[in-house]
């Protein structure tokens, strides 16, 4: 999992911390939190970004919504 996996790190991320509001989490906690997640790898040539960021978040609040649903 790298950096353009955004729906696995979403996945990751609300399966680790059901509890947390992704929208509360400043970006260099997020990239924190997306970095020590088990199996991620980024790609050393890839710069993570604020568009990447948002889209993890995006994917990670979505993914919460659908397993409060389950």
């Amino acid at each position: 999992m790298d950096w353009l996996d955004v729906e696995d790190i979403g996945y990751a991320l609300a399966e680790k911390f059901p509890d947390q509001d992704p929208f509360a989490v400043n970006f260099l906690e997020l990239r924190e939190m997306v970095e020590d997640l088990e199996g991620f790898e980024p790609d050393p040539g890839r710069v993570v970004n604020e568009k990447i960021l948002e889209a993890v978040q995006q994917a990670w609040y979505e993914e919460r919504d659908e397993l409060d649903d389950a």
